[in-house]
């Protein structure tokens, strides 16, 4: 398991990587082979975030927490990564599902996940008025049917997940509702 460690306006001391490690390879014994873990330490006035993201099995789980204190944060979201996985787990269970097979993991899975836009600071522009697109970003998109890619959803910690559906073929979108369901988005052809 490779961890990548990064600090945004933080020392990152050895006690504290040390801390970050222990704290994530715990969820270890959740997947089979955790491929890919990449940490964002950062610090804004008195909010200490810690967002983390974890490539497992050709799954994507994201988390990020703030506290006032940067191992509070630490532990609030491996605890809620921790909740993430046990979730998911059980609905694969219930659902009849499987952990992705080794040869899934061989298989490129790039998993299409749009991250939510925030804007930190403010960007120049000629109206103040227009929105501007901050950021832009491809992907592969995975086959998968609607079950998976809201599985995949509870996972990600995103509002939302655009996915080829496997059924037909097309690109879909699946949201989190604000009454905690799901919706989806199918193009009309």
């Amino acid at each position: 398991m490779q961890i990548t460690i990064t600090g945004k306006n933080v020392d990152l001391t050895e006690s504290l990587k040390e801390y970050v490690e222990e704290k994530i390879s715990r969820l270890k014994r959740y997947f089979d082979q955790v491929i890919d873990v990449h940490v964002i330490l950062s610090v804004e006035k008195f909010r200490h975030i810690a967002d983390v993201t974890i490539l497992a099995n050709g799954t994507t789980i994201h988390a990020e927490e703030q506290s006032e204190d940067m191992y509070a944060s630490i532990d609030l979201v491996a605890d809620k990564l921790e909740r993430q996985l046990k979730r998911y787990k059980d609905k694969l269970k219930s659902r009849g599902h499987h952990m992705p097979s080794k040869a899934d993991r061989a298989l490129n899975l790039n998993m299409s996940v749009l991250e939510q836009i925030s804007v930190e600071g403010t960007a120049e522009q000629s109206e103040p008025s227009s929105p501007v697109v901050i950021r832009s970003r491809r992907f592969t998109l995975k086959p998968m049917s609607v079950e998976e890619a809201a599985l995949q959803l509870d996972l990600i910690d995103h509002e939302f997940l655009v996915f080829t559906n496997s059924q037909n073929e097309q690109i879909n979108v699946i949201y989190r509702r604000k009454d905690g369901n799901y919706g989806l988005i199918e193009p009309q052809v």
